[in-house]
């Protein structure tokens, strides 16, 4: 009996030396250069603590300098309180010197700034080779690592180099798909079909940036380099065609690699993150404040929140004061049952800046046959869905009532100029600033109704607004996400008594403003004069279509008021992605605004910092 223990005793405390035997995560150092991202760092450094890779694993690289703001004091107060739970931590801060030589402003990237960037990431790429890191991971203070998996998904991937594909607030990524022979961005299909995830999975690019893995145990890893001389001296040595581009690190680090064989490749098998566009010389710190602001709407739109930073660094995140913009009000439209939407919507209006009212929305579910006929409502006749070919559903009946009485509220308290908004919205970025310019294209100019949302149909004429920019007269649509009602609006609306010949509500704006194709049910409303415009491009859109996970609808998905016999085709929802565009509004109005529709100017191609994606 005492060696039969005396083996179960052994066993055990073997099995429990077993879980000591593991192979031990890679080491890897990250590289950070900081100048002028007081703004941003509280974000950077929290994400990159909530990394779940075992931090004693990870030793830091850090340098700041030419800063003007307080970077180096977050930087210290993060070294202070996080730096003991790292492997360890080089850094070296320089108080001294603020600007570059010919530099016009901390935006711009003369020579010397890139000589600057180009020793240092040198110096880096030695340091790692000095302390045998299995792995050196480039990060630029512009990126923000939300998805605590990440390193522990790049380094398993086992790749020479690798980036983790990032999203910004419009096309712009930290990869290439295409490069000319003289070294410029090349736009390729397959680009988009990356970024949008269209395909998953790792792909090779020539090009990739700001967030970049390198697996220092691969042979070719000796062969890496950012400076210029250094790349010419050694294709010269290999008889290879001799780099003839610019100084630029981006560039030089691909070409070396391009020369040595070493395959560069992006990720986005996971939701990485999210990282900022580089800036021209002529932006200002409002312009990356503002661009934040869109990066962090992204995050309430992708991940429900914008990831918490570090206790420590929250006197230092500053949302923007809350406005009306140009209007009297605005409201939003909310089922009591779906408070996860209006937390959500809440959150954005709280990033963005939005100052808006919750409307209790009529709820379908809570209407029956009788209390519809209580009301006083009765349907247009011969009406049923377009595509659907059914009548009303209860949904659809609380949908409208829920704008009905919004009307309702604007001439009761005589509001000039109201913005509605649902609460299954994405807003565009630079929402705030598009939609005070389209308002004031309106300011002397009568108007009814603007959407700023909608479904666009096919076949539509939508001429310009004369003497606006951003608005076209709008033809037949579906959806109301969001519109402007004015007061002569809603009193329009309201003396129609919609509700004695009750349709949807998006079908009955455009019978309003005569631009329905059922010439039968636009006779029945004699008055059709409401002047309706719609801003192109659109400010904002739904959040899911039909189909996508997460879409879920209660106009559609509710009981019906009666049941028609229908030998009709396939139906087709209205919430269907389809038919938001036809022909590309035969005009490039999703440029109006600038790229990814805000205001700010295209930018140009060049092969400096600003490697866009035009």
């Amino acid at each position: 009996m005492r060696i039969v223990l005396g083996l179960l005793v052994i066993c055990a405390l073997s099995a429990g030396f077993a879980l000591d035997l593991e192979y031990e995560k890679p080491t890897v150092l990250i590289t950070l250069l900081v100048r002028n991202k007081a703004h941003i760092l509280p974000l950077f450094l929290s994400y990159v603590e909530q990394l779940d890779y075992p931090k004693q694993r990870i030793a830091f690289w850090l340098r700041c300098d030419h800063s003007s703001d307080n970077s180096d004091e977050l930087l210290q107060q993060w070294l202070r309180r996080s730096g003991n739970l790292y492997h360890s931590i080089n850094y070296d801060f320089d108080h001294k010197t603020q600007r570059y030589q010919n530099e016009t402003s901390v935006y711009d990237w003369p020579v010397s700034r890139f000589k600057h960037v180009i020793a240092l990431k040198e110096e880096a790429l030695q340091y790692a080779r000095d302390i045998w890191a299995d792995f050196i991971f480039f990060l630029d203070a512009d990126v923000l690592l939300t998805s605590p998996q990440a390193l522990s998904a790049l380094t398993r991937l086992q790749l020479p180099i690798v980036a983790p594909m990032l999203i910004s607030e419009g096309l712009y990524s930290n990869f290439w798909c295409g490069m000319t022979e003289d070294y410029y961005y090349q736009r390729t299909d397959e680009y988009k079909e990356i970024y949008h995830s269209r395909k998953v999975g790792v792909y090779e690019v020539p090009v990739v940036h700001t967030a970049v893995l390198v697996d220092m145990n691969y042979a070719g890893a000796r062969y890496l380099t950012f400076d210029r001389q250094r790349l010419i001296q050694m294709q010269s040595e290999q008889q290879l065609r001799v780099y003839d581009g610019p100084v630029d690190d981006i560039i030089v680090f691909a070409m070396s690699a391009n020369s040595s064989g070493v395959p560069l490749r992006v990720s986005n098998e996971l939701h990485f993150g999210y990282l900022m566009q580089p800036l021209e010389p002529s932006d200002t710190l409002e312009n990356d404040l503002q661009q934040l602001i869109n990066i962090r709407a992204l995050m309430v739109n992708d991940l429900g929140q914008v990831p918490p930073v570090l206790d420590y660094f929250q006197a230092h995140v500053h949302l923007p004061e809350k406005t009306k913009v140009n209007f009297d009000h605005i409201f939003m439209i909310n089922l009591l049952r779906r408070p996860e939407r209006r937390e959500k919507m809440e959150r954005l209006f709280d990033e963005i800046g939005l100052d808006v009212e919750h409307f209790p929305a009529v709820d379908g579910k809570q209407l029956n046959a009788q209390l519809v006929q209580q009301m006083g409502i009765s349907f247009l006749p011969g009406y049923e869905d377009p595509y659907h070919h059914r009548p009303m559903t209860m949904g659809e009946i609380g949908c409208f009532l829920s704008h009905y009485r919004i009307w309702q509220q604007i001439v009761q308290r005589q509001l000039q100029q109201v913005l509605i908004l649902e609460d299954d919205i994405r807003f565009e970025p630079y929402f705030r600033s598009n939609a005070q310019r389209v308002m004031e294209q309106v300011e002397k100019m009568e108007f009814d109704l603007i959407y700023f949302g909608r479904k666009r149909l096919k076949d539509e004429n939508e001429p310009w607004v004369d003497g606006t920019d951003n608005l076209v007269h709008v033809g037949y649509s579906y959806w109301t996400l969001a519109y402007v009602i004015s007061l002569q609006g809603a009193k329009k609306l309201l003396a129609a008594s919609p509700l004695k010949n009750l349709i949807p509500v998006d079908e009955f704006l455009p019978i309003m403003f005569d631009r329905h194709p059922q010439k039968d049910w636009s006779s029945v409303f004699e008055t059709r004069n409401l002047i309706a415009f719609s801003a192109a491009p659109l400010l904002l859109y739904p959040t899911h279509y039909t189909g996508e996970s997460g879409y879920i609808s209660d106009t559609e998905d509710s009981q019906q008021v009666a049941f028609v016999e229908t030998t009709a085709d396939e139906p087709q929802p209205k919430s269907d992605r389809q038919q938001i565009f036809a022909n590309n509004l035969e005009l490039d109005q999703d440029v109006k605004l600038g790229e990814s529709s805000h205001n700010i100017a295209l930018p140009q191609v060049s092969a400096g910092k600003t490697h866009h994606e035009l």
